[in-house]
């Protein structure tokens, strides 16, 4: 079993990308799987909305999709499934 195919409590990478960079520009974060490619983002304890504009707010529920980014092949939230 994957790390993403866990239990409900269990928590995986996520990434999310920010707006407002001038580049683009991506923030891990941890997520809660609710099925193999939807997860329920979890703000991080440093999380603050008036320094970082996430693409998708935490509490959101994504679809997430394999992506090559500069840290690898990572899952990145793509698409809103339900919005806190």
């Amino acid at each position: 079993m994957s790390a993403a195919m866990g239990s409900a409590t269990s928590l995986s990478r996520v990434y999310v990308q920010l707006l407002d960079e001038g580049v683009i520009v991506f923030r891990p974060t941890q997520a809660e799987f609710l099925s193999p490619d939807t997860a329920r983002l979890v703000a991080p304890e440093d999380y603050d909305p008036e320094c970082e504009d996430w693409e998708f707010k935490p509490g959101s529920v994504v679809r997430v999709e394999p992506r090559h980014i500069s840290e690898g092949q990572v899952l990145v939230a793509v698409e809103i499934v339900s919005l806190v």
